[in-house]
Parts: C-alpha cells; sequence; structure tokens
C-alpha cells in the first residue's frame, strides 16, 4: 500500500484539534473582520456550474510538480472520466441557487484499475474514482486566480464512512516550486462527522513553514442541506467564515484570525491563489468491512463558487 502523502500525514493527526489561531492584536484590525465579508467588495467571479467550462477548470489530479497529484483513498478522474465512470455530471437541484448544481461523485470499482500515476490502482481498498476540479494546470498555467477577495462555494457534502470533501485554495507558485507552497483549507469535512468540520491555513517547506487549524462545529447537519464555507483574504490576514458569518473562538467570541507568513514574498512574485474543488476518501480510518452496497456510491454538491474582489 502507497503511503499517504504529506498532506494525509498531517491531517489524520490533526484534524479537526482546534489549534491557537495568530489574532490581530487589538482594536480596530479586529473589528475590519466584518459580519458581512462582501461589505466593501464587489462580485469578481461567478461560477453557477451551469456547465463544467473546461476553459476554466480542469479536472483530474492536484496540480502540482511536487507528486502525481493523487492523495487518499480514490484517483481523481480526468474530465472525461477514468474506468468508465464519470464522477462529473450538472444535475437539476430545486434547492440549488439556480436549479442547477454540479455533482461531484465517488464510486467504488473494486477492481485492479489503469489510471495513470496513481498508487492504489492494485490495491482493493484504494479501487476508487472520485473528482477534484481546478483553475490551475500541472504546466503551472492558472485560468483564474486572485491575490485578495472573499472566496465562497455553496456545497451540500455526502454521509458516509470515508468521505473527505475540500474546497480549497493554493498560491500559484506551488505548482512549479512547490517546497514553499501555501495553502488555505476553506473546509475540509468528515463524512461520519455531521456538524463539523476543518478549516487550516498551511505554510509548506522552510523557511517560515506554519500550520494554523481549528474545528467549526456547525451546529446544524451539513450532509442534509447546502451551507456555505467562506475565507476573506486580505493582505497578511485570512478569516475563515461559514454561512456568511466568521468562524469565532469558543473561549473568546473572537473571530479567527491567521496571519500569511509569505504574503510580502506573495506580493513580490505577483502571486495568486486558485481554487479547487475535491472529493476525496481518507486513507487513514478502517476500511468499512463490509462496504455497504449503499456506501459504494457518494455525492457532493456544489451550488456555486464566487469571488468579491
Amino acid at each position: 500500500m502507497a503511503q499517504p502523502s504529506r498532506r494525509v500525514l498531517l491531517k489524520g493527526a490533526a484534524a479537526f484539534v482546534p489549534a491557537p489561531a495568530i489574532l490581530l492584536q487589538e482594536g480596530a484590525a479586529l473589528a475590519e473582520i466584518s459580519d458581512d465579508p462582501t461589505t466593501g467588495r464587489t462580485l469578481a467571479f461567478d461560477e453557477g456550474f451551469a456547465a463544467l467550462d473546461s476553459s476554466i477548470w480542469t479536472a483530474g489530479p492536484k496540480a502540482t510538480t511536487f507528486d502525481a497529484g493523487f492523495y487518499g483513498r480514490s484517483a481523481f478522474a480526468r474530465i472525461s472520466g477514468e474506468e468508465g465512470f464519470n464522477p462529473y455530471a450538472i444535475v437539476d437541484d430545486p434547492m440549488a441557487s439556480d436549479g442547477k448544481a454540479l455533482q461531484i461523485s465517488a464510486k467504488y470499482i473494486g477492481r485492479p484499475m489503469s489510471v495513470r500515476g496513481y498508487y492504489g490502482n492494485n490495491s482493493p481498498e484504494f479501487q476508487w474514482i472520485s473528482g477534484n476540479i481546478q483553475t490551475a494546470k500541472r504546466d503551472g498555467t492558472i485560468s483564474k486566480g486572485w491575490r485578495h477577495g472573499y472566496f465562497e462555494a455553496r456545497m451540500q457534502f455526502p454521509r458516509h464512512p470515508l468521505t473527505w470533501p475540500g474546497f480549497w485554495m493554493m498560491n500559484g507558485r506551488s505548482i512549479l516550486f512547490p517546497k514553499t507552497s501555501i495553502e488555505l483549507d476553506i473546509v475540509e469535512q468528515k463524512g461520519w462527522e455531521l456538524d463539523l468540520y476543518g478549516t487550516y491555513l498551511h505554510e509548506w517547506g522552510q523557511p517560515g513553514q506554519h500550520h494554523e487549524g481549528i474545528g467549526v462545529p456547525t451546529g446544524v447537519d451539513v450532509t442534509q442541506g447546502y451551507h456555505r464555507y467562506g475565507m476573506l483574504v486580505d493582505g497578511a490576514r485570512c478569516a475563515p467564515y461559514f454561512d456568511g458569518k466568521p468562524v469565532r473562538h469558543s473561549g473568546t467570541g473572537r473571530p479567527v484570525v491567521w496571519t500569511i507568513g509569505r504574503s510580502a514574498q506573495m506580493d513580490e512574485q505577483r502571486d495568486v491563489f486558485w481554487p479547487l474543488l475535491t472529493l476525496a476518501l481518507r486513507s487513514d480510518v478502517p476500511f468499512p468491512n463490509p462496504l455497504r452496497p449503499e456506501d459504494y456510491l457518494a455525492h457532493l454538491r456544489v451550488d456555486y463558487f464566487r469571488v468579491y474582489a
């Protein structure tokens, strides 16, 4: 069995364990974290997923030169699918804003596969196909990216013993120069934790490796309907949001605000963040024995992805 990536190892060990955030010191700076993160910003990008536009979105493994771009227990399919299964579909959904949603599915294939570069082709527990879309390619091309703004996706997660859906962002230079990459995990959810998710900041590699994270109790079952998951990025600050409100520390009630240590470097290099929407499967939990027939297939739905800049 292939070893988990560094991303899996860190998340498996620390998922949903609140870590201290770097709070801005006092007064006006904290007050700027508004209850409405769109205040003073205009809608710069609105993806309603009437179709999966291949001029914007690339489907398949994460755009990186660090490794093959797979992680977890499933192979991310290209836009045309893999092994006779296409995990990407535009579906009718009356609960979506315009009646349409992107559905990203995970399916258990349960036989040897031939997905190029995938470490799990011959391991029965890893013989899954799922999906990942992003606005970047392995050659470093970025179709859509932003340095600052409020980034939000409205999504409904599956209930499942293995699913690991996420909405996250990487900096552009992370593709060709991955040793000092920046990762904003706006939401990572485990399919069996129905009212909890994790949000993280990772600055990988040296110098200046830096990690932050916190578990977010939602007070509602996020597999039973759509919810909004967001991150405000303003200069060196980033702040997570749930359903349009800032995530707050349970003890102090203050908004969670983290500092991006490599912010100045991003500005100097004219770097940007680009988004990924992913349905992965965790590899750090036991494989269900037996795997129930109803768990052979799972669906993540994405109503929209929006950027306010």
